[in-house]
């Protein structure tokens, strides 16, 4: 006698984010944060970004006929040699915790990259180094890298992890005045540069961002119409910009958009006019003339970048601090911008 088939006992479904809301908001209520922040977040990442409406997965218990998990993708442009890439950024994976096993988390996975093979270039995440075996079984590479790196400013905290406190602040007072007069001859030295703060993205940073080198690295597109949207629109942090111009004629060169926690001043996203071909350590010099201002105790960023980007913050004497992985999925791994260099921030992410 043939055995009765078995129904299923999980389906994913596609979701739509204003249709859906309700549903989303409840399985995330208790799993991915406080509610108010992630009420306000899937308002201002689900609802309102211009790049259009994210991904939505949605896993049905069929027995129980309610939904029990989601997971999603946020839309980004990335460029490649002038080409516009589609692209969609791993995110908000929640399951009911009775439902929390391999098999539920990977059918909303498998969801998102059937519905990315018909609407995305790209799938790319930053997930936990341990989802790492089982983001490579279902069709994710990791070419690269997210590293933070970081520039002490003010010493005395840190010293005190090292030697006794009565100690620790002198020294710390030492070293900050010895470094700060090394920064000080180093900018002397470096082109005639000013910096200003703003509170919002503005139209020179599209012009910037239009002149700039790109070379061959694929990236997300940083004009003002996407900064707009995720920083000065975002109710989830406040961004500030740093502008560093030209003194002569007051040119806008760089721009760095930080949030300021606690006493690290931390660099989220930035470009300038040398473009792909690295940040000027006259520029991430302006920064830290900056911050020293502001009273802040250290600088940090997190770049994914070939060495040539990266050369300008080692030059002001920034130190690996940390890593995480990056992973990808190519919706036509063939194509030539799939084995191209990789340039991402911290803004590249969700939030």
């Amino acid at each position: 006698m043939n055995a009765m088939p078995t129904s299923p006992q999980y389906l994913v479904e596609a979701g739509r984010p204003a249709r859906d809301r309700d549903t989303v908001l409840a399985l995330w209520r208790g799993n991915l944060g406080q509610d108010a922040r992630m009420t306000a977040k899937y308002e201002w990442f689900y609802l309102r970004c211009p790049h259009g409406e994210p991904l939505l997965e949605l896993l049905l218990d069929v027995p129980g006929q309610t939904h029990v998990g989601t997971a999603s993708a946020g839309r980004r442009r990335l460029s490649w040699r002038g080409q516009e890439l589609r692209a969609g950024v791993l995110v908000d994976l929640a399951v009911l915790p009775q439902h929390r096993s391999l098999g539920p988390a990977l059918m909303l996975q498998q969801g998102l990259i059937a519905a990315a093979d018909e609407a995305l270039d790209v799938l790319y995440g930053f997930p936990n180094p341990k989802a790492a075996p089982v983001f490579k079984r279902i069709g994710y590479s990791q070419p690269t890298h997210l590293v933070r790196y970081a520039r002490v400013l003010r010493h005395a905290g840190y010293l005190r992890s090292r030697m006794p406190a009565w100690l620790a602040t002198p020294a710390g007072w030492a070293a900050d005045v010895a470094i700060a007069c090394r920064d000080a001859f180093t900018r002397l030295r470096g082109p005639s540069l000013c910096s200003a703060w703003a509170d919002q993205a503005d139209a020179r940073i599209d012009a910037v961002w239009a002149e700039s080198a790109k070379d061959d690295a694929v990236m997300a597109v940083r004009d003002v119409a996407h900064l707009r949207w995720r920083f000065d629109e975002s109710p989830l942090a406040t961004t500030r910009y740093l502008l560093v111009k030209r003194e002569q004629d007051r040119a806008l060169q760089a721009w760095f958009a930080v949030q300021r926690i606690e006493g690290t001043l931390h660099v989220r996203d930035f470009w300038s006019v040398d473009g792909a071909r690295g940040m000027a350590a006259a520029h991430a010099g302006e920064l830290l003339s900056a911050a020293r201002k502001l009273g802040c105790s250290a600088v940090s960023v997190e770049i994914c970048a070939p060495e040539a980007q990266r050369a300008g913050w080692h030059a002001v004497h920034f130190v690996e601090r940390g890593h995480r992985p990056v992973f990808m999925r190519w919706t036509s791994p063939e194509a030539a911008f799939a084995s191209a260099p990789i340039f991402l921030t911290s803004a590249d992410e969700d939030e």
